[in-house]
């Protein structure tokens, strides 16, 4: 039975078990209302949640446990002739779900029966030709080995599946059923309700914290399965990035250290770009604009953070290029060949990330306390003198701030750095190459039909954590200079 199915069947059956425990609780009470320690929908509530939340838990769980447990049961029966050199389980698991996924399809599609599908003995030739017939496109040769693991597989997942359907319909009746007899007139229904509801609250609030948990750890195992297959010093010490997608990826250079000088060159243009312009106008917006003009020029400003990048990745590579093109290129100055470079990208990238810098910075200046400005005034300074020497220092650690976050938000940049920067992956100064990024090599490496478990594909994860430690480095570091620096004003 579908998952879907079974989380309907789940829920009506909570929806009737709500029915019947209000209907109890009214009933020991003869209908009379007053008589109820709590009102008579918090009995149907309390049997509700006793009922779904067990069998939406054992489902969840299950989803969960059941393919790590299948894996674990059909990697034993995988013979070390099927771990070829350059290869791991994980390939030839792989190559197994592909092969139990071509059988199903091929079922549901009539091209081979169920009891071919099943057939520990079927020739392999024919089921390869079959499926090949069928569409289904799962491995270059079936072996033996692997259809019986996909086989068992099948069966496996199959039986998984019904036994969760029975488990979870029986947990659901069997607590409805306790929690309908537990509806009487003294039952403190309420107290039960709002204890689960408190529950309910803290597993959303630790939905944060648990996701983060997650990914990390998705990160860290993923890139540590990588650095079984390749050497860790190569990664971070080679001046070269050349994956070959031959014998497994054996042949591959795969040095990060040009990705990384992309990804900060491309940021440190693009916050030259964002960081006067979006400071300057808060500066403006906050010190200089009348109410109405502020009124007015905010909002158009911060439509700029509403655009999508994919937008800006199209103005870079059809405004931005060819105007670079013109003034550098052949006919030009002669300094660039092609549309795509570092300076496309990171104009493109500076002008998405002015309002970010420009909001925050804005939101910073104005926190600064009236009676400063007012003392600078007083004195016989200027407007200009007053924002100079006591406006922006006082407003600095925030600023500082800000301009980190955006550099953060730079580093994570995709699309933008995709259309408008190439895919060439160099170490040069030359702002007006082609270059490319960790996260534009991220997605290339997770595009195509390339082994998952592959080391092209294991790749993507080093490459990621990577990132993932660059850029919460800077938000450690932000978050470090607000909270050090920061004055505080009565």
């Amino acid at each position: 039975m579908p998952v879907l199915w079974l989380c309907l069947i789940v829920l009506a059956i909570s929806i009737v078990g709500f029915v019947f425990g209000r209907q109890r609780a009214l009933a020991s009470a003869a209908g009379d209302v007053r008589q109820l320690h709590s009102l008579p929908s918090y009995y149907g509530w309390s049997v509700f949640m006793k009922a779904s939340v067990p069998a939406f838990g054992l489902i969840v769980v299950w989803l969960i446990a059941q393919p790590m447990v299948i894996q674990g049961s059909i990697g034993n029966m995988i013979p070390a002739s099927e771990i070829k050199e350059g290869s791991n389980l994980n390939l030839v698991m792989a190559e197994v779900r592909r092969t139990a996924n071509g059988l199903n399809n091929a079922v549901a599609a009539g091209a081979i029966s169920e009891d071919m599908a099943s057939n520990a003995r079927a020739d392999i030739t024919d089921m390869t030709a079959r499926l090949k017939n069928a569409g289904q496109v799962v491995t270059n040769t079936i072996t033996q080995p692997i259809l019986l693991a996909a086989q068992a597989y099948r069966a496996m997942t199959s039986t998984g599946a019904l036994l969760m359907t029975i488990l979870a319909i029986a947990v659901v009746l069997g607590a409805a059923g306790v929690a309908i007899m537990q509806c009487h007139k003294d039952y403190k229904a309420r107290n039960s309700v709002e204890q689960g509801i408190l529950a309910l609250l803290i597993a959303a609030a630790s939905v944060a914290i648990l996701t983060t948990i997650g990914i990390v750890l998705s990160l860290v195992f993923n890139t540590i399965e990588f650095f079984q297959l390749y050497p860790a010093i190569d990664f971070f010490t080679l001046l070269e990035w050349a994956p070959s997608f031959s014998g497994r990826g054996g042949s591959s250079q795969l040095g990060i250290l040009p990705l990384l000088w992309g990804t900060l060159y491309i940021s440190f243009i693009a916050l030259l770009v964002a960081v006067p312009i979006g400071l300057f106008a808060a500066v403006y917006l906050s010190e200089y604009a009348s109410p109405v003009v502020r009124g007015i020029a905010k909002p158009l400003l911060e439509i700029l953070a509403g655009i999508p990048t994919i937008v800006y990745g199209l103005f870079a590579l059809l405004t931005i290029g060819p105007m670079l093109v013109s003034v550098f290129g052949q006919e030009g100055l002669g300094w660039m060949s092609g549309g795509r470079s570092v300076m496309t990208a990171g104009i493109a990238m500076g002008i998405m990330l002015i309002p970010f810098v420009s909001s925050l910075s804005d939101d910073i200046i104005n926190a600064v306390p009236q009676a400063m400005r007012d003392g600078s005034y007083g004195l016989g300074a200027t407007q200009s003198e007053t924002i100079k020497q006591v406006i922006l220092p006082a407003a600095l650690p925030g600023i500082v701030g800000a301009v980190l976050l955006a550099a953060s938000r730079a580093i994570g940049e995709t699309m933008i750095v995709v259309m408008g920067a190439g895919a060439a992956a160099r170490l040069s100064l030359n702002p007006f190459e082609a270059m490319t990024t960790v996260t534009a090599k991220i997605v290339s490496q997770l595009t195509g039909d390339s082994d998952f478990a592959s080391p092209e594909a294991l790749v993507a994860f080093s490459l990621g954590i990577t990132l993932f430690m660059l850029t919460l480095g800077l938000n450690v570091l932000a978050l470090y200079i607000v909270r050090k620096y920061r004055e505080q004003y009565e």
